[in-house]
């Protein structure tokens, strides 16, 4: 069963005819087709809100459905008819004309495009300068894009008189309704070549190759879009192009894991080194820095050099370096080497090997360090 033009409305029952229409209005704006392209159930949204406007709106039909429901409008001959329109746009045009809900009827904008380039890290770190190259539609050079054969004329469409448009009268339960649509055969343009140019068969407009160097900034993510204005394909007639995407993809670098705008890197550190500390060079995206070990460093710790990871995108402020520290069991020994360490643990005492942290702290930082 249809739903409630009540609820679809959102109105109370006895709401007055202009609240009814306003609700009407602010429902389709939410449907409208140039917000909801996304969503295919857009049209069916429509009908149905336009169901529920059909019987509230009307006196009669309004007082048969609050008596009989719908099957009293069914009945009676009032179930509603959408059929005859083809898209979302024709029903927003039989509703609202040339208001702010009307179609489009001039000439169409150019598409948009998109293209994928991909940069190092170290590229998106620091921006680049990447050329591309794509496939679009653009003016046709021969006929200056009137589609038309040099030193031809170009005449009056018959079909629409010049106008461009057509328009047709479709009867609906609101009366005599007119939709206006593009010319089918001019376009839009109200004129046609006598003679077709040779390069683009009078259509203005052909396929080329186009280079472009697109500049990478500084900080960009794997992932993110660059929009430029105007670089799709040309519009009809006159219209504006396109614009054109840029998808930039960032290859994974072998030293580094990204987090938002700091960098993570794990450093490789004998046991011995974490035990006594010491000063080690850890890689950075412009060579490498030096580490402070204390003696005593544990497995996970996590160093912070601030200032040398990614850049933030278009706020100049960097992200940081954290190092991971890994510290780096012997598989393998030598007799010595297990003799020394073997007179080493003799030596050791619950005092040396006494954990300031809680076993709490210590899946934190094992939990934590395993997350990054």
């Amino acid at each position: 069963m249809p739903r409630d033009p009540y609820e679809v409305l959102g109105v109370a029952r006895d709401a007055s005819e202009q609240q009814v229409k306003k609700a009407f209005r602010v429902l389709a704006r939410e449907l409208h087709p140039d917000v909801n392209a996304h969503d295919p159930a857009a049209e069916e949204k429509f009908k149905e809100a336009a169901e529920a406007y059909e019987i509230l709106s009307d006196a009669e039909r309004r007082a048969i459905y609050d008596r009989y429901g719908h099957e009293g409008l069914s009945s009676g001959g009032f179930a509603p008819n959408f059929d005859s329109f083809g898209t979302i746009s024709d029903l927003f045009e039989a509703f609202f004309g040339g208001g702010a809900f009307a179609s489009r009827t001039g000439p169409a904008a150019g598409e948009d495009l998109g293209v994928a380039v991909e940069v190092s890290l170290l590229e998106a770190a620091r921006g680049a300068k990447v050329e591309v190259a794509f496939d679009a539609i653009a003016r046709c050079e021969r006929c200056h894009g009137n589609g038309a054969e040099p030193g031809t004329p170009i005449e009056t469409c018959v079909r629409c008189g010049g106008a461009g448009q057509l328009q047709s009268a479709t009867r609906t339960a609101f009366g005599q309704m007119v939709r206006t649509m593009v010319c089918d055969v001019c376009h839009g343009d109200g004129r046609l070549p006598k003679r077709p140019c040779r390069d683009c068969r009078g259509r203005g407009r052909l396929s080329t190759t186009h280079e472009l160097d697109v500049e990478i900034p500084a900080g960009i993510a794997d992932g993110q879009r660059i929009r430029l204005s105007g670089r799709g394909h040309e519009g009809a007639l006159g219209a504006p192009p396109g614009d054109l995407y840029v998808l930039v993809s960032v290859r994974p670098d072998e030293r580094f894991v990204r987090q938002g705008d700091d960098l993570i890197t794990a450093l490789d550190v004998p046991a011995s080194l974490a035990a006594l500390g010491a000063t080690l060079e850890v890689p950075t995206l412009e060579g490498t820095a030096p580490v402070e070990l204390s003696p005593g460093t544990q497995p996970g710790d996590v160093l912070t050099l601030r200032g040398e990871g990614m850049p933030a995108l278009r706020r100049g402020r960097r992200g940081n370096l954290r190092v991971v520290i890994n510290v780096v069991i012997p598989r393998r020994l030598s007799e010595e080497q297990r003799s020394l360490l073997e007179s080493l643990d003799d030596s050791l005492t619950d005092e040396n090997l006494r954990s300031e942290d809680s076993l709490l702290d210590k899946l934190r930082r094992a939990l934590g360090s395993h997350a990054a």
